[in-house]
């Protein structure tokens, strides 16, 4: 496996002259809400430390900060519930926290994740492992256990999370994924019927149809 990286291109421009603070390690610009250390100097996309390094988050970055500059609007760019995919053959896909974070941001006690393993339809006559495929929905009790996390392992994850993402923006609640009809028989259907939680220790592995 190989990983190409980008390197911001920040050196060199007269930044530091102007007082504008970057990590030295990385080159990046630290920031508030894309403005810089300087009021009048912004950055969108790569050069931002501790951004999502995404093309399509740039560009939703650079249209909010231009309306909130010369549009009178005020809406943020939202670092967090970002839907992104790793397109390994098997791919994998999350918008929102890692359980990790969850965990560290709201305190183990609050969180809940309901998971379970799937198999593709398209699995069924090869006769693939029945279990490589995992979903799991990581909630908040303290908020009605709303969605905080989720994240998939699994044909097309990338189309499942880019469609949850929207569920994400809307401030969507376990009770909302409850409420939903799934699509048989799909992938993403699993994640309208989780009833496991991890604190349960209830094997999550598939039982068929």
């Amino acid at each position: 496996m190989f990983a190409i990286g980008r390197d911001a291109c920040t050196q060199g421009i007269g930044l530091e002259q102007l007082g504008v603070k970057m990590n030295p390690k990385n080159g990046q610009l630290l920031s508030t809400y894309e403005q810089t250390s300087v009021p009048n100097i912004y950055g969108i996309g790569d050069v931002l430390n501790g951004k999502p390094e995404l093309t399509p988050v740039a560009i939703q970055a650079g249209k909010l900060l231009a309306r909130r500059l010369f549009g009178n609007e005020t809406t943020m760019c939202d670092y967090v519930n970002v839907p992104t995919t790793v397109f390994t053959p098997l791919e994998y896909g999350c918008v929102g926290l890692s359980e990790e974070d969850a965990i560290s941001l709201k305190g183990e006690e609050n969180i809940e994740v309901y998971h379970t393993a799937f198999q593709p339809l398209e699995w069924t006559l090869p006769h693939h492992d029945e279990n490589t495929c995992y979903m799991k929905l990581i909630c908040d009790k303290s908020d009605d256990e709303r969605a905080i996390g989720l994240h998939v392992l699994g044909p097309n994850a990338g189309e499942i999370t880019q469609g949850y993402g929207v569920a994400f923006k809307c401030g969507a609640t376990k009770k909302d994924f409850d409420a939903t009809i799934g699509i048989h028989p799909t992938c993403s259907e699993s994640m309208t019927t989780l009833t496991i939680t991890k604190r349960s220790g209830t094997d999550p592995s598939t039982q068929g149809c």
